[in-house]
């Protein structure tokens, strides 16, 4: 598929995906429409990268719905004082938007292939960095962080992520309930963050965040 052909339709996908379904900062429009989606997936799948859902990525991953991306951008009101914990870099998309309007990003994947990919796409950052681990464990070195952006849908929010959040900080994630997944925001306050959601959204489970299965006689 030739470059003009994907920029045309990045701009189709800006217009018909994004600003109907509220997103029209134009920051995030400028860093979404400079940003070549199909260089984040792999080659066979970039002729459908633009379109209103998820891309397969390898491992069982999922490149999200740019709506989500965006939507998620919206609500985290993301700016030069953040410092960022994305949790599931995966190839680095949402991590290269972030890096381009926060103080510092710390990108954390746990398959290695798709760390090595993302730390490829923030190579040229010097306020970002790809770190590997479970991603239900967050990452405690580099904490505490101001935002923390969990690109995936979760059944349960772990203590460890929470306690690495400052007072007073945000969190974005996707809830996961049931077959229904959704965009959802959080603050933290006295230590506890309760999670409110936002919009529907095909956003991409995440393992390692399942609830705990309670026991029945």
């Amino acid at each position: 598929m030739p470059k003009a052909d994907f920029e045309t339709a990045r701009k189709a996908m800006i217009d018909s995906q994004l600003r109907t379904s509220g997103v029209n900062e134009p920051w995030i429009m400028a860093a979404i429409g400079a940003l070549a989606r199909e260089d984040f997936v792999p080659r066979d799948r970039a002729p459908i990268c633009y379109m209103d859902r998820g891309v397969p990525l390898d491992g069982g991953r999922m490149l999200n719905p740019a709506v989500a991306t965006g939507q998620m951008l919206v609500e985290a009101d993301a700016d030069a004082a953040d410092t960022v914990l994305l949790i599931g870099a995966a190839t680095g998309y949402v991590a290269t938007l972030l890096a381009q309007r926060c103080k510092s990003v710390t990108a954390l994947e746990e398959d290695a292939a798709l760390a090595k990919a993302a730390a490829a796409a923030l190579d040229s950052f010097e306020n970002a960095a790809v770190v590997t681990g479970p991603l239900a464990g967050g990452y405690a070195a580099a904490a505490p962080y101001s935002l923390v952006w969990i690109d995936g849908a979760i059944e349960t929010l772990p203590a460890a992520i929470i306690e690495q959040i400052v007072e007073g900080g945000r969190i974005v994630s996707g809830l996961k309930d049931g077959p229904v997944t959704r965009l959802a925001i959080g603050f933290k306050r006295g230590g506890e963050v309760a999670l409110r959601s936002f919009s529907d959204s095909e956003i991409a489970p995440l393992s390692g965040f399942a609830k705990t299965k309670e026991f029945a006689f």
